[in-house]
């Protein structure tokens, strides 16, 4: 990584991108047209305007920005008794994007800018808006945010410390569970670089106990990561290549498992596009068998699926992907 971690308050253009999205978010969530007053009120940043001058200009300049983009906000009628109240709101169907299909490479890109969108500070101004639509009693487009799902943030938990030993070159501890292995064991390295392959996090770094250079794939990390040195202590070689580093040990699996969920109706989309078959059990949910190439990979994806997936079948995916949610609980404060 090469990028240093923000510091300060957040940038103009990070506030603007906030914004906008926010409006997106609260014109595609309601099924009616809203008020210039209730998008105001919607809208964090709008609400923190000066004036109601301040805010019709910023407003003005944001809807000619998303049509520039492509949005289709629309004005329409709130009330036909009174026509000089416009409303405003972005039709779903024109908005979504058609079926897409990608090739494993560009998967793998589209990773991981969900893994950094999942990372970034619009989460929480985002939350943030849907809550307000909610207690505003703001009536849903209950279509409207198809395929825009929660995830939890399950997957590596020991890439924000581990990432910050990468831009200080402060060697780091942490144990270190190998698939074979059983019990993990304590690993003490200078961590050179952070690779993104095939959808997972590999950290390259030294080994000092063994005197090696190592790769490390950061969901084996047991534990919290420890700094063991001063920062800036060790250079990392001129000639280190972070992705071929990777590759040479990072090969994906090549067989296929099967596995057996329940996926509740109205949600999982991207696995039942990805299923062999999906067959219905009740009101509630849906019997999907699929396919899988990493058991590690494929339970931090299920993970994010929340109470909305249960897996059936196989046993040792079942206790992978409960172990997973137990450390987002343990993450968010609570016990076992």
């Amino acid at each position: 990584m090469s990028s240093e971690p923000g510091t300060g308050a957040p940038s103009a253009a990070q506030v603007k991108t906030e914004r906008l999205l926010n409006l997106v978010l609260v014109l595609l969530y309601t099924r009616r047209p809203l008020a210039k007053a209730q998008i105001r009120q919607l809208v964090p940043q709008y609400g923190q305007s000066a004036s109601t001058e301040a805010f019709e200009r910023m407003f003005e300049r944001d809807k000619d920005e998303l049509r520039e983009l492509g949005i289709p906000l629309v004005t329409e009628d709130i009330d036909p008794l009174h026509e000089d109240e416009p409303g405003y709101r972005i039709h779903q169907r024109e908005y979504a994007l058609p079926d897409i299909a990608f090739e494993p490479d560009e998967l793998a890109v589209l990773g991981l800018a969900s893994r950094t969108w999942a990372q970034a500070s619009l989460a929480g101004p985002a939350a943030q808006a849907l809550r307000k639509l909610r207690a505003a009693g703001v009536e849903r487009d209950v279509d409207a945010l198809i395929g825009i799902e929660p995830r939890l943030r399950t997957t590596e938990p020991a890439f924000d410390a581990v990432k910050d030993g990468v831009l200080r070159r402060v060697p780091l501890r942490f144990a270190y569970r190998r698939p074979e292995a059983s019990e993990a064991a304590d690993r003490h390295v200078q961590p050179w670089s952070l690779v993104s392959w095939h959808g997972h996090w590999y950290l390259n770094a030294f080994d000092v106990d063994r005197g090696a250079a190592r790769v490390f794939r950061l969901s084996r990390v047991v534990g919290p990561v420890r700094t063991a040195g001063r920062a800036g202590s060790f250079t990392v070689p001129d000639d280190h290549e972070p992705e071929l580093m990777v590759q040479r040990v990072a090969t994906p699996a090549t067989q296929a498992s099967p596995a057996v969920l329940r996926v509740r109706r109205g949600a999982g989309y991207t696995l039942r596009r990805r299923a062999r078959t999906v067959g219905e059990v009740d009101d509630t949910w849906d019997l999907v068998d699929i396919d899988h190439h990493d058991l590690d990979g494929f339970a931090e994806e299920l993970a994010g699926y929340g109470p909305d997936v249960v897996v059936e079948q196989p046993p040792e995916l079942v206790d992978a992907v409960v172990e997973r949610l137990h450390g987002a609980l343990a993450a968010h404060g609570g016990g076992r």
